[in-house]
């Protein structure tokens, strides 16, 4: 390919694969906005369900990409990821005719939902485990799948007619929330506790060095099998 047609297909590749990455990196900004909604509404409900003031049951806005859920012991943190991801040629949802037929509907914005214990917050314990318990793709016609731990690895797999919604939004919520709290911790191995340090000891109150957090139990596809 000589000069002048590696700056035609620059000039291609810009026009339609950049700006189609801010098309699908918009939409999934505003369905970002419309979870902190929905996570916002499911807290006024569950209040309502659970009155005992020492049970958690708040959403914190931190940004424009992150927005944390606090709901009993856990939170769960919503982030949604600033680039734009391309199924691989692999993968279930590229063999769709929908993907087939246009390939550009590959290309999706990504959601990440963390489980963390709510005390590795609230004490400052920044040594401490969370996990990813699930991934949210959207594309830019809103056709989403998701991936996870539990019901959310089987029940949000057909990308190719799965579109998405405020109330599939809400519904994806709550089942996040059952997933983080059905996820206990575990005992950590006395080997990994029977040691500790005098500075460990008189800092305890304020932040823990022993990391903590929930077990792995699951594995989302292409990654190792990481069971505790």
């Amino acid at each position: 390919m000589d000069l002048e047609g590696d700056k035609k297909y620059i000039s291609h590749l810009l026009n339609t694969r950049s700006v189609l990455k801010q098309d699908v990196y918009k939409r999934t900004k505003e369905w970002f906005a419309i979870l902190k909604s929905e996570l916002h509404e499911i807290v006024e409900e569950l209040r309502e369900n659970v009155p005992d003031p020492r049970i958690r049951l708040r959403m914190e806005d931190k940004s424009d990409a992150e927005v944390r859920l606090y709901i009993g012991s856990d939170v769960i943190v919503f982030a949604m990821h600033t680039n734009v991801f391309k199924f691989s040629d692999s993968d279930y949802a590229s063999q769709t005719s929908y993907v087939q037929d246009n390939p550009l509907n590959a290309y999706c914005g990504v959601i990440q939902v963390y489980n963390f214990l709510a005390d590795s917050y609230e004490f400052n314990r920044p040594n401490d485990i969370g996990y990813l318990i699930g991934r949210l793709f959207i594309n830019r016609e809103d056709h989403f799948l998701m991936e996870g731990k539990q019901q959310l690895g089987f029940l949000y797999r057909d990308f190719m007619h799965q579109e998405l919604t405020s109330d599939k939004l809400h519904e994806i919520a709550n089942k996040v929330a059952i997933a983080a709290i059905d996820f206990e911790l575990l005992t950590p191995p006395y080997q990994a506790v029977e040691k500790t340090t005098v500075h460990h000891l008189q800092t305890l109150s304020h932040s823990s060095e022993l990391k903590t957090g929930k077990r792995l139990g699951f594995k989302f596809s292409s990654e190792t099998d990481v069971r505790g």
